[in-house]
């Protein structure tokens, strides 16, 4: 028996060693994956620490209240106030000068062409000589009636021949007012050879050309009378009750030209039953950036209200709406959604989604996301008013 115990002691001894062994191992590895947990926990503390610097420097906006007008927009054309037809009153002679150009500016009276008058004048030499011979015919007839009248209670004279003495006065009286009718005419018909501007104005269009017949009812010229323009704009039935007489309008005429100013003369008394459109009749000013036929757009002001506005830059349109941002106490901007309306210089009216003195990303609100860490750097002034 005590030969048994010793040799199981003795096979004992490789079997703890080699569990003793495997201990160790096994306490290894569990110090090598604590220290690699422990690397790991402190790689992500890094890494978090370094996701959580700012995105980006920004400044603030309040958001600012401003009266603002109530605008209708409108699109039109631009047409003269009126225009005048000036044409030749005789016909069948050649236009000799043309003295005026389109885009010239003339006054009432002024010469703009001559027709040949050659015929015209000799016409009017004859029919004064005509006249003249009719005067001594009259003044002939005169003197044989006075005498008739003289010697008719002596009996020298018949009652016949009386009466065809102041028969013969009479005829002749009439054939000298025939005579002096047909030299006004002829001296009228002469002028005429003259044409002239009937009022103030610039001229539109011409088609007076040196040597071509005068024809009747042929327009030689047409004139801008005044040099005035007006603006036909368009609006809808529903718009049209909301405008009056003397409402101020402001065009934007094409390319960069600055925009013109103008006053509501008349509103259309009908609606035209294709487009159920009606036409306001803008006075416009003389300006070098209008022309008659352009297509304009334009505003009428209304009236007046109040209005929540802020700085374009602070407001970013993405997939078809607008968003604002505002920072948290945390430092992270939350994206708001919200409706815009009018637009005055550059400010845009925010009619839904914010409140009046809040304040939101002004400059850099382009470049965020929803939940971004900013860093506020400084806050925007306020708005000039309107």
């Amino acid at each position: 028996m005590p030969m048994l115990a010793a040799l199981l002691e003795r096979s004992r001894r490789p079997l703890l060693a080699a569990a003793a062994v495997a201990v160790a191992l096994a306490g290894a590895a569990l110090w090598a994956l604590a220290s690699q947990a422990q690397e790991r926990k402190a790689a992500a503390a890094s890494e978090g620490k370094a996701a959580a610097r700012p995105a980006l420097s920004v400044t603030l906006t309040a958001v600012q209240p401003a009266d603002w007008p109530l605008v209708i927009a409108a699109n039109g054309n631009v047409v003269a106030w009126q225009e005048a037809a000036i044409g030749a009153e005789i016909s069948g002679h050649r236009l000799t000068e043309v003295l005026v150009n389109v885009g010239d500016t003339v006054r009432k009276g002024q010469l703009l062409a001559r027709i040949s008058s050659d015929t015209v004048a000799a016409e009017l030499n004859q029919s004064r000589a005509a006249a003249e011979e009719a005067q001594a015919q009259l003044a002939e007839a005169r003197a044989n009636a006075e005498r008739a009248r003289r010697i008719e209670a002596s009996g020298a004279l018949s009652a016949q021949q009386v009466s065809q003495f102041l028969t013969a006065e009479q005829t002749a009286l009439a054939r000298l007012n025939a005579a002096q009718a047909r030299v006004e005419a002829d001296a009228l018909r002469l002028s005429h050879t003259r044409v002239l501007a009937p009022d103030d104005g610039l001229i539109a269009a011409r088609s007076a050309t040196v040597g071509a017949l005068a024809q009747p009812g042929q327009d030689l010229f047409r004139l801008i009378r005044g040099g005035r323009l007006e603006w036909r704009a368009e609006v809808t039935a529903a718009e049209l009750a909301r405008i009056r007489q003397g409402m101020v309008a402001t065009l934007q005429p094409p390319g960069d030209a600055a925009r013109v100013t103008g006053k509501v003369r008349t509103v259309a008394p009908t609606v035209d039953v294709q487009t159920r459109n009606a036409l306001v009749y803008v006075d416009l000013p003389a300006a070098a950036s209008l022309r008659a036929g352009m297509f304009v757009r334009g505003e009428l002001r209304v009236g007046q209200a109040r209005a929540l506005t802020l700085p374009q830059v602070a407001v970013v349109l993405r997939d078809g709406f607008a968003y604002v941002y505002r920072v948290g106490a945390d430092g992270r901007v939350a994206e708001l959604k919200v409706e815009v309306g009018r637009r005055v210089g550059d400010r845009i009216e925010i009619t839904r989604g914010i409140d009046d003195g809040m304040q939101v990303v002004a400059a850099g609100a382009g470049f965020l996301a929803d939940g971004d860490l900013v860093r506020v750097v400084a806050a925007a002034g306020a708005p000039a008013s309107p």
